[in-house]
């Protein structure tokens, strides 16, 4: 049977949000470990499921403590929980991303803040030709899930080398290349809140496919691994 994400793990969520201090944790640390070990299960089973179609190469659970060291913000523990997947071997790019918060959970897959080489080859490839990523995103049932980029990390004008008059700066002008689905509480407590996940990740194949053979090409299309 499957793991289904309780109720219980939100309502800690809210707590911490209320009481964001290390005594608090600590007379909680039970609480705590008990959602945390419901949690981990959760993500095997869907890391379990990304393999079913695709090659996971890592899972990485982000710890529940902030880095505080250079942000005004001291409270010291994030009121959300998140995890990634990445995707394994070279020619394989991109990642699978999800986010639990009360009242604002959501998954996400792309290439968030990519290497400086690798966000110059994508905007390149976008400059010479950008039918391709087009036809992707507007594709049905992607634009149904996803809408299309995140915009909120982008460069005011253009990039430098980049003409702002390019007709594709929308897309040069990112400066990561990654979709969101949203999910309500009620959806991520329901006993298919996995299988909507997966099914929302496998939705992300056709990007990832493209995406894969621009990072591992040179604009002339020959191959950069072995």
């Amino acid at each position: 049977m499957s793991v289904v994400i309780p109720q219980s793990s939100f309502e800690f969520l809210k707590k911490l949000k209320q009481n964001n201090h290390r005594d608090w944790m600590q007379d909680h640390k039970k609480e705590y470990l008990a959602n945390e070990k419901v949690l981990k299960k959760f993500y095997a089973e869907v890391e379990n499921g990304l393999n079913k179609t695709d090659e996971i190469a890592k899972q990485k659970i982000f710890r529940i403590h902030r880095d505080i060291r250079f942000s005004k913000d001291k409270t010291p523990y994030n009121s959300h929980r998140s995890v990634s997947w990445s995707r394994a071997g070279a020619q394989r790019r991109g990642g699978y991303y999800l986010r639990l918060e009360p009242g604002n959970s959501f998954l996400a897959g792309g290439f968030f803040g990519p290497e400086p080489s690798d966000l110059l080859r994508i905007r390149k490839e976008f400059e010479m030709d950008a039918s391709e990523i087009r036809e992707i995103l507007k594709q049905k049932d992607f634009k149904k899930a996803f809408g299309g980029f995140n915009q909120e990390y982008t460069v005011k004008t253009a990039p430098k080398g980049f003409s702002k008059d390019d007709p594709n700066i929308d897309l040069i002008r990112l400066k990561s290349y990654f979709v969101q689905h949203p999910f309500t509480d009620e959806e991520v407590f329901a006993v298919d809140f996995k299988e909507k996940l997966i099914y929302h990740y496998e939705l992300l194949h056709p990007f990832f496919t493209y995406m894969s053979v621009v990072l591992t090409t040179d604009l002339n299309g020959v191959s950069l691994i072995d």
